[in-house]
């Protein structure tokens, strides 16, 4: 493991080398870090976490994104996915997988208490639909090993909510 500063990410490149596979769900809130902070860590630091991985020999970079990412999008949190997506795949990573989950169903340690109430409710609807509107990032995390294992289909491979599930549970 190896820690590093990303606002001076370039001085950490040797923590990017040698590495076949790249995984990244890098990621934070608007609420938590303002819009600013939010773009700066959600595209930008992803961006050049990409850029350093691939340098550094990854051929396979593995991005949680999310369901409705979109760079024309209007909503800033679905449009900083949209780019970050888009700048990723132009890096040029022999294989580039982009997961699009929907709501992540999780325990955080920081209390947000309408994230908790919609987990609630999704949790009671997931049992009806179970891959409709949310999923487990235990399952999302599966599924980001599994796109590694499996040969690709591809340079580029987009797997929305239900497949991020079906991969998940093989």
């Amino acid at each position: 493991q190896a820690v590093v500063d990303f606002e001076r990410l370039g001085e950490h490149a040797a923590a990017f080398q040698g590495h076949d596979v790249g995984f990244c769900c890098l990621g934070t809130t608007r609420a938590k870090a303002g819009a600013d902070g939010f773009v700066r860590v959600d595209r930008d630091y992803v961006a050049q976490a990409a850029e350093l991985a691939r340098a550094g020999g990854c051929k396979h970079f593995v991005l949680q994104s999310s369901r409705g990412a979109n760079a024309q999008s209007h909503f800033l949190y679905l449009r900083v996915k949209g780019e970050v997506e888009n700048l990723v795949q132009a890096v040029g990573f022999d294989r580039c997988t982009i997961l699009r989950p929907a709501v992540l169903l999780c325990k955080r340690q920081e209390s947000r208490p309408m994230e908790w109430i919609v987990q609630q409710f999704l949790g009671v609807v997931a049992r009806l639909f179970p891959t409709a509107y949310s999923v487990p990032v235990e399952t999302v995390a599966r599924a980001m090993v599994a796109c590694v294992l499996q040969p690709g289909e591809g340079k580029v491979m987009v797997l929305e909510n239900r497949a991020i599930h079906e991969l998940g549970k093989a």
